[in-house]
């Protein structure tokens, strides 16, 4: 990799905040013409845990830094990373970005944060509560570490502002959709990158398979989102790690009438003890249940079943699509597990899908075979440079 040449003072520089539940990942921008070059990056993990950890790298993937720190929030973290910052006597930031991932039903673009996006914001909480708290409380703490810089909701349902009403509407009675109760879809920063990577490529029907602890299916057409297997909140469609994804609503009646289970156990079973982990009883990460498969049954159930289920998603998209010219895999497990692509791609023959083995196991670029009708590919997910770049439009920075 080439090494980045030296910033001027002409060029903007923009910190992209990516939080999660108990996790927050960073990166440090410069904007460079049509260029969005990252300077470092890193995670802190395990926020509020007895150990939690922090690593940063450099433009090259070189190692900063990797240390174990007591860490109880996200403020913390911030504090963390403006140490970094200074220690490594970057520029600093004239404007900071956050992954939103619902900005409910009045936010659909990627905004300046000010206090009516905040009151927004806490209003649409309740449709993803295991992300936005976390990510109200870090505005508010990068609002303090960063004073007077711009703060930029970047949102992941704005990519899927353009679902028309067929794939966006629920089927229930009107005074509910009237109330913001629709299809809103997410992981749109994810799908944004893999648009901007494959440029000129980008081909007329297109699917994006998001694969990772979360998941989600994401039909395309001509650089639109058409339809999306994730909904109202983030635990729908496919199963994932700890979520159930889609289930029969009777499911969720028969346990409050039966077992007396109330909103708030409800929410523990479908959000944190379901998906994979439910399935398996061993784990969510689907590297340890490779690691279990050959022992338990469970496990290659899950593995199977997770399979399965997204290559039925799949398929129901290139309904929507009327085909489907490529399908790109990204995310944890779609961009680093090459026995689950390979099990997805053999149910997938209809769809003219001829996977080159050879190529799976290398596990990046075009997997498919010269003469597939259906083009696959792997790309990364590069959602902070999206926040990024999303920041630099938002506020108008030009190098």
């Amino acid at each position: 990799m080439p090494t980045p040449a030296p910033s001027t003072d002409a060029e903007p520089h923009v910190l992209a905040l990516n939080s999660g539940s108990s996790s927050l990942k960073f990166g440090l921008y410069r904007l460079r013409g049509a260029d969005a070059i990252c300077l470092l990056s890193g995670e802190a993990d395990g926020l509020g845990e007895r150990t939690a950890s922090f690593h940063a790298v450099d433009a090259h993937g070189a190692v900063l830094l990797h240390e174990s720190t007591p860490m109880t929030t996200a403020a913390d973290a911030v504090l963390r990373i403006g140490k970094l910052l200074s220690d490594r006597a970057t520029p600093s930031p004239q404007a900071i970005g956050h992954r939103i991932v619902h900005g409910g039903p009045r936010l659909r673009q990627h905004c300046l944060i000010d206090a009516t996006v905040m009151n927004e914001l806490e209003a649409a909480a309740t449709f993803a509560p295991l992300h936005t708290p976390a990510a109200l409380a870090l505005i508010r703490y990068a609002e303090q570490h960063f004073p007077g810089r711009p703060q930029v909701a970047c949102l992941d349902t704005c990519f899927h502002a353009t679902l028309p009403p067929v794939a966006s509407t629920l089927p229930l009675p009107l005074e509910l959709r009237t109330r913001g109760i629709q299809r809103y879809g997410f992981h749109g920063l994810s799908c944004e990158s893999v648009l901007r990577q494959l440029g000129s490529q980008l081909p007329k029907r297109l699917i994006i398979a998001h694969l990772g602890n979360d998941a989600s299916i994401t039909a395309v057409r001509q650089g639109v989102s058409i339809d999306t297997s994730m909904s109202l909140t983030p635990s729908g469609g496919l199963l994932m790690g700890t979520r159930s994804g889609d289930l029969d609503p009777g499911v969720l009646i028969h346990l409050m009438r039966e077992m007396k289970l109330d909103a708030d156990a409800l929410e523990a079973l479908i959000d944190h003890r379901s998906g994979l982990l439910g399935l398996s009883g061993v784990s969510a990460d689907m590297r340890a249940l490779h690691e279990a498969s050959a022992a338990s049954a469970e496990a290659r159930l899950a593995i199977e079943m997770f399979g399965y289920r997204v290559a039925k998603e799949l398929g129901a998209m290139s309904i929507a699509l009327g085909g489907v010219d490529r399908i790109v895999f990204t995310g944890g497990i779609g961009e680093h597990d090459a026995q689950i692509r390979a099990q997805v791609c053999a149910q997938l023959a209809s769809l003219g899908v001829e996977l080159d083995p050879a190529r799976n196991a290398r596990g990046h670029g075009v997997l498919s075979q010269d003469a597939s009708r259906c083009a696959v590919q792997v790309l990364p997910s590069k959602e902070d440079e999206q926040i990024a770049r999303h920041t630099m439009d938002v506020c108008g920075l030009k190098a």
